[in-house]
C-alpha cells in the first residue's frame, strides 16, 4: 500500500478554513486505499500562528496528524511590509524570502522532516500555494509532488518565487477550470500532468431549517454568509451593501446571519445576527432554511460553502469579480453575481418577486452539484493520480 503524505499549514476538527478543511476532507476518504499522514504545524490561529496543540502526533478520523512548532509568530510588522512590498511593484526572491517567513507559519522542523523522510513516502501532496510549508517544503520532493494549488486571481500569485515554484511537482490537481486556465497563463505548465476535480460534497447530518430558527430565534426571511468573518473575505462590503438596502427598502424583514469565527468588526444593527462558530448540524441547517447563500469575497479558488448551499437547493448570490464564483453561476444557473451596489439591490428585489424562477434556480443548484461534486467521481480521480507518479 502506498504511504501518501498531505502538507498543510493548519489541520484539525477545529480549524476554520477552506483549504484546511477541503484538505481534512481528502485526507480522510485516502485512507481508504493508502496509508495517510498529514505533515502541519501546532498552529490553530492563523493570525498568530501561535502553537496550540501539544501533542506531536495524533489520530484523527484514521489519518495520522504530524504536528511541528512554529519556530516565531506572525511578524507583528508583517502588514506593513507586505503593503510596501506589494506597492513597489518590484519583486524579488529574497524579499520574498522574508514575506514568506514574517507571514508564517514559519516552521523549518516541518521542513526538514520533509526532507529527511522524502524516502518514506511515495507521494507527496501540498495543498494551497501562499504559505512557508509548500514554498519551501515542495522543492525538497519535486519529484514525486502533487500539487493542488486554489490559486486565482491576487497579488500574491504574480510573486516572483512562484515563477519557479509552479513548474516543480509532477502533477497538479485544479479545483476549478478557471484555475487551471489562471496557472497555466502565468507559469506555461502545460507539459505537466493535470486533472481539474473540485470537492464532493455530502451532509452529515440532516438538517432541520425549524429547529434552527427556533434554536436561534430567527424568524422571517434571511440570507447567510458561511465562513470567517474577515476583510480578506470582503465582509466589510458586505455590511455596507446589507445596510444600504435595509435603509432603501425599510419595508423589508430581510435578516443577514453570519456563521464562523469574528476576525473584523460585524456591524450592531438588529437586522445583523453573528452566531459565532456553530456546529455542523447547525451550519446545513441554517443554510437550508435560507432565502439565499451570500458570498461577497473576491478571491476565491472554490468555495466550499457555496456547494454546500446548492446541494441543499439553496441559491448563491457571489461577487463577480470572482472568476471563480461568477463561473458557478453561469454553469449552474443556481446563483446571481454582482459587481455593485445597485446590482446587488437588483438581485434581492428579484428573487423576492419572482417565485417561479427562484424555483427553478434552485433546482439548477442541487442539480449542478450532484453532475459535478460526487465524491467517488473525485476520489477515483485522486488514486489515479497518486497512481501515476
Amino acid at each position: 500500500m502506498k504511504r501518501i503524505a498531505l502538507v498543510n499549514q493548519r489541520y484539525g476538527l477545529e480549524v476554520n478554513g477552506g483549504s484546511e478543511y477541503y484538505t481534512r476532507l481528502i485526507a480522510e476518504r485516502l485512507t481508504d486505499s493508502f496509508e495517510v499522514d498529514v505533515i502541519t504545524t501546532k498552529a490553530l490561529e492563523y493570525t498568530t500562528w501561535a502553537d496550540h496543540y501539544k501533542n506531536d502526533e495524533e489520530m484523527i478520523n484514521g489519518v495520522r496528524v504530524l504536528r511541528f512548532p512554529v519556530a516565531k509568530p506572525r511578524a507583528k510588522d508583517f502588514n506593513e511590509y507586505n503593503g510596501k512590498y506589494l506597492r513597489s511593484g518590484k519583486y524579488s526572491t529574497e524579499a520574498e524570502r522574508t514575506w514568506f517567513e514574517k507571514q508564517g507559519p514559519y516552521s523549518p522542523a516541518a521542513v526538514d522532516y520533509i526532507r529527511q523522510n522524502k524516502d518514506r513516502y511515495d507521494v507527496f501532496i501540498f495543498v494551497t500555494y501562499l504559505y512557508y510549508l509548500t514554498v519551501t517544503g515542495l522543492p525538497e520532493v519535486a519529484e514525486k509532488a502533487v500539487f493542488i494549488p486554489t490559486a486565482h486571481e491576487e497579488p500574491y500569485i504574480h510573486f516572483k518565487t512562484f515563477e519557479k515554484l509552479f513548474t516543480l511537482p509532477r502533477a497538479y490537481i485544479f479545483l476549478t477550470d478557471e484555475e487551471k486556465a489562471l496557472v497555466q497563463g502565468l507559469f506555461h505548465c502545460e507539459s505537466i500532468p493535470c486533472r481539474v476535480m473540485g470537492t464532493g460534497v455530502e451532509l452529515d447530518c440532516k438538517p432541520d431549517a425549524a429547529a434552527f430558527r427556533e434554536k436561534f430565534g430567527i424568524d422571517g426571511d434571511y440570507v447567510i454568509y458561511v465562513g470567517r468573518i474577515d476583510e480578506g473575505k470582503n465582509c466589510p462590503m458586505m455590511f455596507r451593501y446589507f445596510l444600504e438596502y435595509k435603509e432603501r427598502r425599510p419595508e423589508s424583514g430581510l435578516k443577514l446571519v453570519l456563521m464562523g469565527k469574528q476576525v473584523c468588526d460585524i456591524p450592531k444593527d438588529k437586522d445583523i445576527i453573528s452566531l459565532g462558530f456553530v456546529s455542523e448540524e447547525d451550519k446545513f441547517s441554517g443554510i437550508a432554511g435560507a432565502k439565499c447563500l451570500w458570498l461577497p469575497s473576491n478571491f476565491e479558488s472554490l468555495s466550499i460553502s457555496v456547494l454546500e448551499a446548492m446541494t441543499l437547493s439553496v441559491p448563491v448570490i457571489v461577487n463577480g469579480v470572482c472568476e471563480v464564483l461568477k463561473g458557478h453561476c453561469i454553469k449552474s444557473n443556481g446563483g446571481l453575481y454582482y459587481t455593485s451596489y445597485f446590482e446587488l439591490e437588483g438581485i434581492l428585489d428579484y428573487i423576492f418577486s419572482h417565485d417561479r424562477e427562484y424555483g427553478i434556480m434552485c433546482r439548477n443548484a442541487k442539480e449542478y452539484v450532484d453532475r459535478n461534486y460526487r465524491w467517488d467521481v473525485i476520489m477515483k480521480g485522486f488514486r489515479e493520480v497518486i497512481d501515476s507518479i
